[in-house]
């Protein structure tokens, strides 16, 4: 599956600098004014996953291979989304054409600034994240209003999931207009799907980055927990992290009295927030990790790999990933017992390492 996140925040709030970051290159125009990102950059960001490098290793030894097959890790697609500014919505700034990027999200990345740099221009006056986050979401909540607004009742004789939809409209105008956003308002699954086709912005789940300097990286988890689903990274030196080789990353993060990167954190974060997890193939082609939903079953977990697959499932060998790393590959986990034979009603679990059986 595809996952895009978006990445949103007033300007200056250091957005393209940790879009630079992700992408382990300058593909962002990072600079020291407002709107320096006219159109919105699109990355592909593969996904952080140590058991791909084991699979790998381990599937050589099993196949006797003279290399190891190539590693094919999950992919996240960043969409670095120029700065919004009070009276978007309005068409200030650059307005209605950046909030249509978001609608094509799947997550909303907050970035909300929290550093001091005299160098770069603060467009909402002094730091204070707090505020420039409601500054954000009340330009998303007044063009949710706007679509809610073109909404028309429906007349005469209508089906029950039609003024359902309706009554929950009407019910989202009251809420916005009081300032709440529809992803507080509207929380069971049937009541989004009715109103999905409207793609309201506040809609949409949100993760806050709070981004700080370096001398604040491992000291600001009290604003995290003010703006809640929030994590704290200093972008600037995850641009600085991208540029070291892998074997000084781990030695740098250990100066700042970090363990992980603001990278991995920030796609942990963003999977644990929309349920998702992922399974794992390997063989002498590729060793591979796939996205799903929590709780996908068998047969449409083999759908993410090719659509036919669904259709013709008959059964998935699953083993764990520890189990099939202890049991050195599928011939010493299959002698040991460790490989399950699941059927159509398995519930793919995290780390699952899979062959399908499909049918002709």
């Amino acid at each position: 599956m595809n996952l895009k996140i978006g990445i949103v925040g007033l300007p200056n709030a250091g957005k393209s600098t940790l879009f630079n970051a992700l992408l382990k290159k300058q593909v962002a125009d990072a600079a020291a004014y407002p709107f320096c990102t006219i159109e919105p950059n699109v990355g592909i960001v593969p996904v952080p996953d140590a058991r791909l490098a084991a699979l790998a290793e381990v599937t050589k030894m099993e196949e006797k291979m003279e290399k190891l097959p190539p590693l094919v890790p999950a992919i996240v697609e960043f969409v670095d989304i120029a700065g919004l500014v009070k009276g978007a919505s309005q068409g200030e700034g650059l307005g209605n054409k950046f909030l249509s990027h978001i609608r094509e999200t799947d997550i909303i990345c907050h970035v909300v600034r929290y550093f001091e740099d005299d160098t770069v221009v603060n467009v909402a006056g002094d730091v204070n994240p707090l505020r420039d986050r409601d500054i954000i979401e009340t330009e998303l909540i007044l063009s949710d209003l706007q679509t809610l607004e073109k909404q028309q009742e429906p007349r005469g004789k209508v089906d029950h999931d039609m003024q359902k939809k309706w009554d929950l409209i009407v019910r989202l105008r009251s809420a916005l207009n009081e300032g709440k956003n529809a992803r507080d308002v509207i929380i069971y699954l049937d009541e989004r799907t009715l109103i999905g086709d409207l793609h309201l912005l506040s809609m949409k789940p949100v993760m806050y980055v709070v981004n700080v300097s370096e001398a604040q990286v491992t000291k600001e988890e009290d604003v995290a927990r003010q703006l809640g689903n929030a994590i704290v990274v200093c972008a600037k030196t995850e641009s600085e992290l991208a540029s070291l080789p892998i074997e000084e990353q781990k030695d740098y993060l250990a100066s700042l009295g970090l363990t992980t990167s603001g990278l991995d954190r920030l796609i942990q974060k963003t999977y644990d927030m929309l349920g998702l997890i992922s399974f794992l193939t390997t063989g002498t082609l590729e060793s591979r990790a796939w996205t799903i939903a929590r709780g996908m079953k068998a047969p449409q977990a083999s759908g993410v790999i090719h659509t036919d697959f669904e259709k013709k499932f008959i059964k998935a060998d699953c083993v764990s990933f520890s189990d099939f790393i202890a049991a050195s590959g599928w011939k010493g986990a299959r002698e040991q017992g460790r490989v399950r034979q699941e059927g159509r009603e398995y519930i793919m679990q995290d780390g699952d390492v899979v062959e399908f059986k499909i049918g002709a």
